[in-house]
């Protein structure tokens, strides 16, 4: 019988649990995490099989999975280092930074044991054990990155199968620049707008009382997990600086624009904007396909929409209801595999709702 060791039970690693029991229900899970609670909660509902503490239990794992925060993998990527481990162990990690973490796995690689470094590109504003769900990689990115170009990855993405995630082999300074733009200074921003606007709506309580819409979409990452996020930062501190410098930079030059009340400038910006951001919804982003509803705020209305796509047979990969009122009414984002289904779903779609075009 195979063993997995995963080091975290938060959103990623028991999610990783939870696919893993229910593609190879066979196999073994022991956890380690700081929160006994987390532990207990894993265990009666099935989502591990033993909760241990530090890294007990992994000298005996087949695969262990380091999930906790990126400063803390990197600690025990130097535990591990220094144990006695089966031969044939498989290690792996879920951290948002690489370059860091890969230096580190020398001190692994040099002993002869096989390190991928891994980020499933996918989460929630939601955190810990309760938060996890099987599907949360589904149809996301997961980023590998094996210490040696010459492993064997098959193993990891059978043992993995069951988060259904879009494997992508990449390099760990190509990853660290990825994340550094589409994923940390955005998180950085929308905590700055979020605090900023508590503090200009001190005195004005009403003002965060009626935040909605645009404001709650962009922020809505804000709610992310404090301590991880301090890691992350850190760990991948010379990218973020960079282009978090490039981001003032470009305010800075906004500012300006709206000084000079330079309007054909403004103009541009936003016009650049708009083309860009509604590239993201062409086939260049296959396989992903969107259609947008305009859907009444009535009981059993999105229950009526995925009803009717199921009569006809059509898959949906993903489903959200975008908080927006400024600009459009009540919008439900369906998601598809492939252009054709997304075709006919807003042909038939059309009978009953008003197809938005974003």
């Amino acid at each position: 019988m195979e063993t997995v060791f995963i080091k975290g039970l938060g959103l990623i690693g028991s999610s990783l649990a939870r696919a893993i029991k229910q593609i190879h229900p066979q196999i073994q899970i022991i956890a380690s995490d700081i929160n006994e609670e987390a532990l207990q909660y894993a265990k009666e509902n099935k989502i591990i099989d033993r909760g241990v503490i530090d890294m007990k239990g992994s000298e005996q794992a087949d695969y262990i999975i380091l999930a906790s925060p990126v400063s803390q993998i990197i600690k025990d990527i130097d535990t591990l280092a220094k144990q006695k481990l089966k031969a044939e162990v498989i290690i792996t990690d879920v951290g948002s930074t690489k370059q860091t973490v890969m230096q580190a796995a020398k001190a692994l690689t040099r002993r002869g044991v096989t390190f991928i470094g891994g980020h499933p590109m996918a989460g929630s504003h939601k955190s810990g054990v309760r938060a996890g769900r099987a599907d949360l990689i589904e149809n996301a990115y997961y980023f590998l990155l094996p210490a040696k170009q010459t492993t064997d990855l098959s193993k990891l993405v059978d043992l993995l199968r069951g988060t259904n995630a879009k494997w992508l082999q990449i390099t760990p300074a190509q990853h660290d620049k990825i994340v550094a733009q589409l994923s940390h200074v955005p998180h950085i921003i929308a905590a700055e707008l979020v605090n900023q606007t508590q503090q200009t709506f001190k005195d004005e309580p009403v003002g965060m009382r009626v935040a909605a819409g645009g404001f709650k979409s962009v922020t809505r990452i804000a709610a992310s997990d404090p301590t991880m996020w301090s890691a992350i930062l850190l760990n991948n501190k010379k990218l973020i600086l960079k282009q978090l410098r490039s981001y003032i930079a470009g305010l800075e030059k906004i500012d300006g624009l709206i000084e000079e009340e330079n309007r054909p400038a403004l103009f541009d910006f936003f016009q650049q904007a708009k083309v860009r951001r509604e590239s993201l919804n062409t086939a260049a982003r296959a396989p992903f396909y969107d259609l947008f509803l305009n859907v009444p705020d009535n009981t059993g209305e999105i229950a009526k929409v995925t009803g009717i796509l199921a009569k006809q047979n059509i898959s949906l990969i993903n489903i959200q209801i975008l908080e927006v009122r400024e600009d459009i009414n009540g919008i439900l984002q369906l998601v598809f595999s492939t252009a054709a289904a997304c075709d006919k779903a807003a042909r038939i779609l059309a009978n009953n709702y008003e197809i938005v075009t974003r």
